[in-house]
């Protein structure tokens, strides 16, 4: 009966009451509750990741850009390996290298 007593002693406090039940409401009903905060923060380290990884992306296109025009070696490399272009009088193989593919799917 005592700590009936206590425990209604404490919630005749106005202002506590008020206190836990706002706590209560921005915790768990309000539009930007905890788990909503937890979701959001996930999403955004994703976001940041993938920023990252695409920032990495257009340094080496920019990289190789800048490369492909300055060097004409490295044009020519690129046009043969990309497009199968060729010299006049030269004969091109292109060898298709599925046995890989097909192993691993195998493996699988």
């Amino acid at each position: 009966m005592i700590k009936l007593s206590a425990l209604l002693r404490v919630f005749r406090n106005k202002y506590l009451v008020s206190i836990i039940i706002f706590v209560v409401w921005v915790s768990f009903f309000d539009r930007n509750d905890l788990i909503t905060q937890w979701d959001r923060k996930q999403e955004l380290k994703k976001l940041e990741i993938s920023t990252s990884f695409y920032e990495n992306e257009i340094a080496k296109t920019k990289k190789d850009l800048t490369e492909l025009n300055n060097n004409p070696a490295v044009m020519e490399k690129f046009a043969r390996e990309k497009f199968y272009l060729k010299r006049p009088n030269e004969e091109i193989f292109v060898v298709d290298d599925s046995t890989e593919e097909k192993k691993s799917a195998f493996l699988q």
